[in-house]
């Protein structure tokens, strides 16, 4: 594995906690292995050059280290915002391992997205730091059909896996549910597999699923996936361009539609599916170091 050089591991969240509750950003890695052919992470908004190929960073552990022992404010540490954190070099090198391990010595929450069964090598840790502060897993779905997902995720588990690791999490007393982000027009977005995805997440016991029923096509996502979708769909990226050549964000022509089937969906599962109802769900009230100082 290559490695780059970064001064920074651990950066602010600038949307204030309104996305899961997230209070800092984190990535050990660039790039990632998945190969999912919609992936945003491949826009060159985040300028990381031949996606495919996962680098690590000089020293990600030492850097991060120092930035948990100089923050008061213990709140929630993202994962996987831009490359899964268990990617495939990820077995052999062991970085979100050791991350999580510096986040249960200091004291701070966690948020993961990822499509890996390899999260459940770090059970241990997750329960772990459970017990001091928040912890969040997002399982990263996009369609119930095996070979549709096969075919959009070529390097990714089973879907029938990824809910697995959804009920194992919630049997370990993990609050986890589903992210079903995105939601593909033409592809993705029919009644069936919306019907199916919150039917599932709810035969797992996920606490919620979340989608945005739709995706971003910015140019070099776009040129990317159209090649992809071609070769799955002979001629569906003309239908692309014709409709959203013109916007960076792809609904599915019946967006209200299809949006308030998953809210009814949802509400007759039972299962949280509104951002803030989510994060008030999951987030208990953390004593921080200034508070616990106030009080003597």
């Amino acid at each position: 594995m290559e490695y780059v050089k970064t001064r920074t591991i651990m950066t602010k969240s600038d949307q204030g906690g309104h996305w899961f509750g997230i209070d800092y950003h984190m990535n050990l890695y660039r790039g990632c292995s998945f190969g999912c052919i919609y992936c945003d992470s491949r826009s060159e908004a985040y300028h990381i050059k031949n996606f495919d190929e996962i680098k690590g960073k000089v020293n990600a552990l030492d850097i991060l280290e120092e930035e948990l022992a100089s923050k008061q404010f213990k709140g929630v540490v993202s994962f996987g915002t831009l490359s899964d954190p268990y990617n495939i070099m990820e077995e052999k090198y062991e970085f979100t391992r050791g991350a999580l391990k510096l986040i249960e010595k200091y004291g701070f929450g966690v948020s993961i997205d990822t499509k890996s069964d390899l999260i459940l090598r770090d059970l241990d840790l997750l329960k772990s730091i459970n017990k001091k502060n928040n912890v969040i897993i997002k399982i990263s779905i996009t369609t119930t059909d095996e070979s549709l997902a096969k075919t959009l995720e070529p390097n990714v588990i089973s879907p029938e896996k990824r809910f697995h690791l959804v009920k194992v999490l919630r049997e370990n007393g993990i609050y986890a549910g589903v992210l079903m982000t995105p939601v593909l027009p033409f592809v993705t977005d029919s009644e069936e597999n919306i019907k199916s995805m919150i039917k599932e997440a709810h035969r797992v016991r996920a606490r919620f699923i979340y989608t945005k029923m739709g995706m971003t096509l910015r140019r070099t996502v776009a040129d990317y996936y159209y090649e992809k979708i071609d070769q799955l769909y002979p001629g569906l990226s003309m239908d692309y361009k014709g409709i959203y050549e013109k916007s960076l964000i792809a609904n599915p022509l019946r967006y209200k539609d299809l949006l308030e089937l998953f809210v009814n969906e949802c509400n007759r599962y039972q299962l949280l599916c509104d951002m803030g109802e989510i994060i008030q769900d999951y987030k208990i009230k953390v004593p921080q170091v200034n508070e616990q100082i106030s009080l003597f």
